[in-house]
């Protein structure tokens, strides 16, 4: 065993460059995060299942081919969502359904990862089938937050952003509907990216045309998430929107920040109020943005049609993919779950179509908005990371919410636009819990999108450097 507690405080992109220099090796890599797992995993529960052997026999199968034929990762480890299907490996989809399956074929996007140089060691906590933005099911049991192991990590891809702040992943991979990748990342201080639909690869799904949810990276910084996005990509023929790779690495965009010129700012998009000290501390991010030069306006931004349209579009997914558990495993599934598959069920065509026009007319909206701004800003959660033995967010800024996903209303509207956006920590609220923001990119716009992010990451800086996770975690377990 070779452990080197230091590697977890490298960012992915030096670890990657220790890879490809030979300075290290995936076996090293491994080892060191065992020893961390078993250290923190008790009281976090990010990766409840671990696939050490099978980790480690896919390096030394990585390892005898040249360096340069590596990857874009080399052999960099990575945990994958259990809402994705990883060959030999338990997959539970967060649900007592599949609480015994292990399946026997990848994903698309894990095989896709593990073709540029990952090497999956875990699969990462997540509600039953992505169903919330808390990360608990029947199965795996709670996923805790770093910073305070009293709050949730978020959802549903808490497992990942609470590994990633614990200092047992340096990338990670999710998933994103709700905001499944952009909650947790500012519940537990890191970065998340919502891709463009299509831009990662997916499935095999039973509606391979639908753009409400993606795959996506998390990491602790920019730079790291763009590394991540890079060996996600490509077409796959099991994708029907499934995107090239592009010509220029999304890395490279992120290693040379653009300070936009003009930002627009919202604290609610109109569809949604934070809770005062979030807006607080999102306004006093945009003084510092103003503070070095960039224009921060605030336009009039109103995507509150998009709940409704939300609601119905997403309760049509449920229905398309979870119909027929309902129908054979009631019994066994959670009343949200349910809920959601029976709503979509009820939907008539006229609803439906209402929902896609609204979508369509929020989209030319956005885009024609993103035509005078460089990037939209709001804040990527209103609410903290809240007490973890609660199952939602009920109420915020002095409004009752009548669904368990109303809370989530400011990273969903966004989802309906289909365009990039990228969630980053911008600080600490008074109890030592990190907040962020959501950075929204142009249709198909990573590339600008990564620059600007990076650009705003080196004015406001990072929170989730490893000595203060774990700093954060032992001030938690006593």
């Amino acid at each position: 065993m070779s452990v080197d507690s230091t590697l977890l405080e490298r960012s992915a992109c030096e670890v990657v460059d220790m890879l490809r220099q030979e300075a290290v090796s995936p076996h090293d890599l491994l080892d060191t995060l065992a020893e961390q797992v078993a250290r923190v995993e008790p009281h976090v529960n990010a990766l409840p299942t671990l696939c050490w052997e099978r980790a480690h026999e896919h390096a030394q199968a990585l390892l005898r081919k040249p360096v340069a034929e590596r990857g874009v990762l080399c052999g960099l480890p990575v945990p994958i969502k259990d809402l994705s299907a990883v060959a030999g490996v338990r997959t539970t989809y967060g649900s007592r359904v599949y609480e015994n399956f292990v399946p026997t074929e990848t994903d698309v996007t894990p095989a896709q990862l593990e073709a540029n140089g990952a090497i999956i060691y875990a699969k990462s906590n997540s509600p039953e089938f992505g169903a919330g933005g808390h990360t608990f099911n029947d199965v795996l049991g709670l996923t805790r937050n770093p910073w305070n192991l009293s709050r949730s990590a978020g959802g549903s891809s808490g497992g990942a952003a609470a590994a990633l702040a614990s200092g047992t992943a340096w990338v990670a991979h999710g998933s994103d509907l709700a905001g499944s990748l952009r909650t947790p990342a500012a519940f537990c201080g890191v970065v998340g990216l919502r891709p463009t639909p299509g831009r990662v690869a997916s499935g095999p799904a039973r509606d391979p045309f639908d753009t409400l949810g993606v795959q996506g990276p998390m990491a602790r910084n920019v730079a790291d998430t763009a590394l991540l996005l890079d060996a996600m990509c490509g077409i796959d023929s099991r994708t029907p929107l499934s995107m090239a790779r592009p010509v220029t690495p999304f890395l490279d965009h992120a290693l040379r920040p653009h300070k936009p010129a003009r930002v627009a700012y919202s604290a609610g998009l109109g569809i949604a109020e934070p809770e005062a000290e979030i807006g607080a501390i999102c306004a006093a991010t945009m003084d510092r943005l103003v503070a070095e030069g960039i224009g921060v306006e605030q336009p009039r931004i109103d995507l509150s049609s998009g709940a409704r349209a939300f609601h119905v579009l997403r309760g049509v997914a449920y229905a398309t993919n979870h119909a027929e558990v309902l129908a054979q495993h009631r019994e066994l599934l959670n009343p949200n779950v349910i809920g959601n598959i029976e709503y979509g069920l009820s939907l008539d065509g006229p609803s439906i179509a209402d929902a896609r026009r609204t979508r369509g007319a929020l989209f030319h909206e956005m885009s024609a908005l993103l035509d005078e701004y460089d990037v939209v800003i709001c804040p990527a959660s209103i609410v903290p990371a809240f007490p973890a033995d609660q199952i939602y967010v009920t109420s915020a800024a002095g409004r009752d919410f009548d669904t368990y996903i109303d809370w989530l209303s400011i990273t969903y509207g966004l989802t309906l636009l289909g365009v990039p956006v990228i969630a980053i920590p911008c600080g600490m609220t008074r109890d030592g819990l990190p907040v962020g923001i959501q950075i929204v990119g142009r249709p198909r716009g990573e590339a600008a999108l990564f620059s600007v992010a990076a650009s705003i990451e080196a004015i406001i800086g990072t929170w989730a450097t490893h000595e203060r996770q774990l700093d954060s975690l032992a001030c938690a377990k006593t």
